[in-house]
């Protein structure tokens, strides 16, 4: 298992406040917004969080710079991410044997305002109180994962979610 480290809020607080869009910048491939990819087409872009709180922490969001989930998608949009949000659980419960997967969306208009849903997989065996809430939240620290265990770790869900995308 991966060290975790504290989470260092006031200084990320400070960064997204002080930079553009990061899912606006990772989707038009700039370097300054790199994150491990998962899984794009022409509509979605998933990756894997850069501060997860569980491995296997993704992000799947619209390409499109969209923000409010109840103004801004119709039915049909919201049904066809939602649909990538189901097939990236089940690629991540098989990859990492989840107990249950975590399905959120945040974000505010104060910062990281991109639509976006948080998919994470909780390993089977963590004890109750460090479920749920107290699981996702970055204040109980960020796992320290070498870039190179989070290329093979987006490759391991990347390949899990094209096949679980020919299972259907």
């Amino acid at each position: 298992m991966n060290e975790r480290q504290p989470f260092d809020l006031r200084a990320y607080v400070h960064d997204i406040g002080t930079r553009p869009c990061f899912i606006c910048g990772l989707v038009k491939n700039d370097p300054a917004f790199f994150h491990h990819r998962v899984f794009e087409d022409d509509d979605t872009i998933i990756f894997l969080s850069k501060y997860p709180t569980l491995p296997g922490y993704c992000l799947v969001c619209p390409r499109e710079h969209l923000e409010d989930l109840a103004g801004d998608m119709t039915t049909d949009e919201y049904l066809r991410l939602q649909e990538k949000v189901h097939i990236l659980s089940r690629a991540l419960k098989s990859v990492f044997d989840a107990e249950r997967i975590y399905v959120l969306s945040l974000g505010s208009q104060q910062a990281n305002s991109h639509l976006h849903f948080h998919v994470a997989p909780l390993p089977s065996g963590v004890p109750l109180e460090e479920q749920q809430y107290h699981a996702l939240m970055a204040e109980h620290g960020v796992l320290q994962i070498p870039d190179d265990q989070m290329a093979q770790l987006s490759q391991r869900i990347a390949e899990a979610y094209r096949s679980e995308l020919t299972a259907r």
